[in-house]
């Protein structure tokens, strides 16, 4: 008489006996798992550690986004005084601000010539008002880009206009003793100020020291 199989207790579970063809299969595919799994992490710590190639093109250009991972754009060129250019390159910036005050400055702004608001038809041989005038055209370009925001051009004109046309035509400025009346064209350079006592010594004394140098 067989003996009686004893249920098993609640919650164990009874272990699977599975025949031996099976069992190899099966560990066959658990060691081929294993190798793409050691695999993947070989490849996971190579790119960790590896630096990414620089190929000088951003990753989000297809998306409107450059700087982001890609050379930083070119910085504008600051701008220069006009009396610290030379050459070639001090002309090319005059013709553009005589442009600029022919065209746009005195049609607007260019008052009546008077005795208080004198002119000179030849205002590019005074280098102070040559000087005046272009900071005036830069502060011009400046504040009518649209980053200045809507009050842009009115800042220019209360902080820049104003103050640089009475300094340039004021009475006692550069351009008194040029034209005072449109019917009588004039131009005058004023003598301005000899060097001082100090600058005087210093250039005879260098003057002295070169001519014994050479005899």
């Amino acid at each position: 008489m067989s003996e009686p199989v004893n249920p098993p207790d609640e919650g164990e579970l009874e272990p699977v006996r599975i025949p031996d063809p099976h069992l190899e299969e099966i560990e066959a595919s658990v060691r081929k798992l294993m190798e793409q799994s050691a695999q993947q992490t070989q490849q996971l710590d190579h790119l960790a550690s590896a630096p990414a190639p620089h190929t000088g093109v951003s990753p989000f250009a297809a998306f409107g986004m450059p700087g982001l991972g890609g050379p930083p754009p070119a910085a504008p060129a600051e701008p220069q005084p006009i009396l610290e250019l030379e050459g070639e390159q001090y002309e090319d910036e005059l013709d553009a601000l005589s442009d600029w005050v022919d065209d746009f400055l005195l049609p607007v702004y260019g008052t009546e010539v008077t005795t208080a608001a004198p002119w000179c038809l030849r205002w590019q041989e005074h280098s102070d008002v040559v000087a005046w005038l272009h900071a005036l055209w830069l502060a011009y370009q400046q504040h009518k880009d649209p980053e200045a925001g809507l009050s842009g051009l009115l800042v220019w004109h209360r902080d820049f206009l104003t103050h640089t046309m009475v300094a340039v035509r004021g009475p006692g400025g550069p351009l008194s003793a040029c034209m005072t009346s449109p019917d009588r064209p004039a131009h005058r350079l004023l003598p301005g100020p000899p060097p001082s006592a100090r600058t005087e010594k210093a250039n005879a004394s260098d003057a002295g020291v070169s001519g014994e140098s050479t005899s």
